[in-house]
């Protein structure tokens, strides 16, 4: 059993629930595939998405999405292409405790339209 990543003191109430987690294995991932036109192509317990303004969009999940941890990147929804480069950032979406507010930029920092993939790990 790890500790992940805590320090020695941890208190033990922490390392008991970090073991928990470990054990029961507690991880949910939901995901949100965003065209650069603000569509949801596809994913897992996303409800919708869409492009607020140039470069910024909302994406909302089934489920309370604002205690979990979210990672993005650039890309585009097939199999084909290849996606312009640029940059993502991500946050919580105030207004909604179920949505992500994403914005995409060009890699001179530029807000700019791209396709996203969002991944929204969450515990139970």
């Amino acid at each position: 059993m790890t500790t992940s990543n805590l320090p020695d003191e941890a208190p033990l109430e922490v390392t008991a629930a970090v073991a928990e987690a470990e054990t029961r294995g507690c991880a949910c991932t939901l995901f949100a595939v965003v065209n650069p036109n603000g569509t949801l192509a596809k994913g897992f317990g996303a409800v919708s998405s869409k492009k607020l303004a140039t470069g910024e969009y909302e994406v909302i999940f089934n489920r309370k999405v604002r205690n979990c941890a979210y990672v993005a990147t650039i890309g585009l929804a097939g199999s084909v292409g290849a996606s312009p480069s640029g940059e993502i950032a991500v946050v919580g979406r105030a207004s909604n405790v179920n949505g992500v507010f994403v914005q995409t930029f060009t890699s001179a920092g530029v807000t700019a339209d791209r396709g996203f993939h969002l991944a929204v790990h969450c515990r139970p």
